[in-house]
């Protein structure tokens, strides 16, 4: 870093970290603008430049898409039916139960829902779902998912990560770390958020890189603003910034070649590169005007409901990303104001759950139902893997008079497209809805099943840290077999 006499035995002169940052930080972005004038944008380019290879067999999806379900949704009110709920409603609980969350716990409650059987699969879903439950025949149900976890920031870390605690690659750190991106102007891992929604507990760490390479972080898209991304238009075009950029470079050269092996500072230049394009492909994203105004009140974005519109404009967001090759896509819950959870966990109803469920499902049924059926019109529902789930489920009895608590001891998820066997169950819980006895399974089981079909051996994805090797199933993990085609 410092130019020194090779005679000279001196220690060489100490710098503060400030410094050294002052110094380099101005020249990744001229090592970063290099090539950026001379590439050209393509939709399935050499993913090996940012991921680790193209996979270990062949694979059935290429894009996931996850519907993160924050504060915990009611499995027994939504995709579990419990018809023994109903003849037992206002009884005590014939089984010991769990410590709770919060310990004020009542009588065994009936679900205020109505379950039907749906398409000619006959998968039973309740109304709170009406649009989705149209969708049945493409859902893969899985009943019997378990977490070892009972509140809502180390939920959704585990459901994240694999692990109960910030500081690992989230699901879509490691999906991009695996297989890279396959579009260069937009990142492999995309966030989306609309409508003031916020990260839930735990924050932006639950899109963390973690100890991977930054590239590999998720980037948070606001769906709904004029600027998606804060600062995404120049301030006086791209050739300006070129020119300063490469000033830049010039000044900070001898720094950058000094540190050309260094994987922090690799992931600098390849997260300057990715930024720098993005100024023209996040716009033109964003901007929804050639879609139909038939596709538009599909997705519900004409409805007077501003939660449903914006959460269907998530969605929409999340067809067309696909379209441009990203590989992991989030979409985030709204808060839906009274009887809602939280704005960081708008599911979570320990009192008034029909009223808070009931909104909040008016918000997601229309959307999500909406990107099943676009995906599948547009021939992209096949390679594209649609995950659906929330940290735990709901106990079967209520807290309080009408609430239920945290219920990690067997709850719902579903899976759709990417090579998924529509209209299947997976496992079973007893016939109060309160612990999994059949097929138990647990996080790990669902993201080495989602891995398996993006053709990743989840067992093989590892990343050294810390001396021992990582990977997002820790040690565990199944593939689920049998809800695939």
């Amino acid at each position: 870093m410092f130019d020194k006499n090779p005679l000279d035995t001196s220690p060489p002169p100490s710098t503060s970290r400030r410094r050294l940052l002052q110094q380099a930080s101005s020249g990744f972005g001229g090592i970063a603008l290099a090539g950026l004038f001379s590439q050209q944008s393509s939709c399935g380019s050499d993913v090996s430049k940012t991921g680790v290879g193209n996979g270990h067999h062949s694979a059935k999806a290429k894009h996931v898409i996850f519907c993160y379900m924050s504060g915990g949704v009611s499995h027994v009110d939504s995709f579990d039916p419990k018809p023994k709920l109903q003849k037992l409603h206002g009884k005590s609980m014939p089984v010991d139960v769990e410590r709770t969350q919060f310990n004020n716990n009542g009588s065994i409650m009936a679900s205020p829902f109505k379950f039907q059987p749906w398409g000619e699969s006959g998968l039973e879903i309740s109304d709170m779902f009406p649009n989705i439950g149209k969708q049945a025949d493409e859902l893969a149900v899985i009943r019997s998912l378990t977490s070892p976890v009972n509140e809502h920031a180390q939920g959704n870390f585990l459901m994240h990560s694999g692990f109960p605690f910030m500081g690992h690659p989230t699901a879509g750190a490691w999906c991009s770390y695996g297989l890279g991106s396959a579009n260069e102007n937009l990142p492999a891992y995309v966030v989306l958020q609309s409508g003031g929604a916020v990260p839930p507990h735990g924050g932006v760490a639950l899109f963390s890189n973690g100890f991977l390479p930054a590239q590999h972080q998720g980037s948070i898209l606001k769906a709904d603003k004029e600027e998606a991304i804060r600062n995404i238009r120049g301030i006086d075009g791209l050739q300006a910034q070129r020119r300063r950029l490469e000033l830049a470079r010039a000044l900070d050269g001898q720094f950058l070649q000094n540190s050309a092996d260094d994987p922090q500072v690799e992931a600098a230049i390849a997260n300057f590169e990715t930024a720098f394009r993005m100024q023209t492909a996040v716009p033109e994203l964003c901007d929804i005007s050639d879609e139909s105004a038939e596709t538009q009140q599909l997705y519900g974005l004409d409805s007077q409901d501003a939660a449903l519109a914006s959460y269907g404009r998530q969605c929409l967001l999340a067809r067309r990303l696909v379209q441009r090759g990203v590989r992991f896509i989030e979409l985030s819950c709204l808060t839906r104001g009274i009887g809602a959870g939280g704005a960081a966990n708008p599911w979570d109803q320990h009192s008034a759950l029909e009223k808070g469920h009931r909104a909040m499902a008016t918000q997601v049924d229309q959307p999500i139902a909406a990107l099943i059926q676009d995906l599948k019109r547009c021939g992209l529902l096949d390679d594209t893997l649609i995950v659906w789930a929330g940290e735990f489920g709901r106990t079967p009895f209520s807290q309080g008079s009408n609430g239920r608590d945290h219920n990690p001891f067997g709850f719902s998820a579903w899976l759709c497209g990417g090579g998924t066997k529509g209209g299947t169950v997976h496992g079973a819980t007893d016939e109060l809805g309160y612990h999994a006895v059949q097929d138990k399974c647990q996080v790990y089981d669902v993201w080495a099943t989602v891995l398996h079909q993006l053709g990743i051996n989840h067992e093989q994805l590892t990343y050294r840290h810390g001396g021992r090797d990582f990977r997002l199933t820790d040690v565990h993990g199944n593939v689920l077999h049998n809800i695939l085609s």
